[in-house]
């Protein structure tokens, strides 16, 4: 795994807490969006279809760090829109690293030359640049061009100036296994950390719903992949746990642990993750005890079922690996399964799940109703 052995002593340290305590459903990584305004408006994500007041919005830096603490989890990952918008966001991350939390500050890049002097290097920040393959790829995912250049450029500069640097990479309908084997090599030579990768996941808000890959196509696709690595023998560091790359190979049957992943945005903590939007709740207590987490996931959720995205499954890989350490071993040793059969899925129950009652109105009533607004607008 491409994580500092610090930060893997930390996260392990808090796990086997968690364990100790009983606890069945615990944060891993808190996902903290303080804003969703964005300079690019990439085809697979529809966080700038808001409002145009929602995306002047900003969150202040005392709810950022509330969240924070009322949260506990050890590691954060900011995303957005594009994070480096925010002015305060400089105060935001110096706060997190100063409760010894781990940071991933999520960014295009674009902005990064600009505002990188406003950040100070340290072992509890790393930049995570997106980038969705080769130039080709990537530009045409973001839907402008030269944003790959600038990316690398950027990840150059912060490497220089002795920053931690990952790649975020999801991948899309269209993907080629080789291209993407030689993306991870040419991204490995920038000297990063590490390669977040994740199949894209059909996403309700984004403006494109064809780009998205399925799950059979994704398992596909991986094995693909990391066959095309072992056969030129390429060093690939992750940040992706290997029980993960291993699922996404289609060698694990897992279910999504959403609670594992929390977001909280601009409207509070949103249930059950940032992909669905089943509303929010007013604090992490509310959102951990109050959500019905058996009503998501694959099988369970017919929107859930295409999904592999690392915020529902890393969780999953997690707990199975603390479970079964020796399996885990063997698999971060030899690296995940290419051929053979894949693990079955898991049953479909939502078909049989009987329909909420429906509230039935009639059309008078309704046009009753709007006299009466009138009225008393009158």
């Amino acid at each position: 795994m491409g994580i500092p052995l610090i930060q893997k002593y930390r996260i392990g340290r808090y796990l086997l807490t968690q364990k100790l305590r009983g606890r069945e459903r615990f944060p891993l990584v808190l996902m903290l969006e303080p804003l969703f305004q964005c300079n690019l408006a990439c085809a697979g994500c529809g966080k700038i279809e808001h409002p145009k007041e929602v995306l002047q919005r900003r969150m202040s830096v005392e709810q950022a760090l509330a969240a924070v603490d009322e949260c506990d989890a050890p590691v954060i990952s900011i995303p957005g829109g594009e994070p480096l918008i925010h002015r305060q966001l400089p105060q935001i991350v110096a706060g997190i690293i100063a409760r010894r939390k781990f940071v991933y500050l999520c960014t295009n890049a674009l902005l990064l030359a600009k505002h990188i002097d406003e950040y100070r290097p340290s072992r509890y920040l790393a930049f995570s640049i997106h980038l969705d393959g080769n130039r080709e790829r990537h530009d045409a995912s973001v839907c402008q061009q030269g944003v790959y250049d600038k990316a690398v450029a950027a990840i150059r500069l912060a490497r220089s100036k002795g920053f931690r640097v990952t790649v975020n990479c999801t991948l899309f309908a269209g993907e080629d296994a080789s291209q993407v084997a030689a993306f991870f090599d040419e991204v490995m030579r920038l000297d990063i950390e590490g390669i977040t990768v994740s199949p894209g996941y059909s996403y309700q808000r984004a403006p494109r719903q064809d780009v998205f890959l399925g799950r059979a196509a994704s398992k596909r696709l991986f094995r693909d992949i990391f066959r095309a690595g072992r056969r030129d023998r390429s060093r690939w560091a992750f940040t992706n746990t290997s029980l993960f790359l291993d699922f996404l190979a289609g060698n694990q049957t897992y279910q999504c642990t959403p609670w594992s992943n929390p977001t909280y945005n601009l409207f509070g903590w949103q249930r059950p993750c940032y992909l669905l939007d089943e509303g929010y709740a007013s604090s992490f207590r509310s959102l951990m005890e109050d959500t019905d987490w058996d009503h998501y996931g694959v099988g369970r959720n017919a929107r859930c079922d295409n999904c592999m995205a690392h915020c529902g499954y890393e969780g999953t890989a997690v707990n199975d690996m603390l479970a079964h350490p020796l399996k885990a071993m063997r698999v971060s040793l030899r690296g995940p399964r290419v051929s053979g059969p894949m693990a079955p899925e898991l049953p479909v129950l939502y078909a049989s799940r009987p329909e909420p009652p429906t509230a039935v109105i009639p059309v008078t009533a309704i046009r009753h109703a709007a006299r009466g607004d009138r009225a008393r607008e009158r």
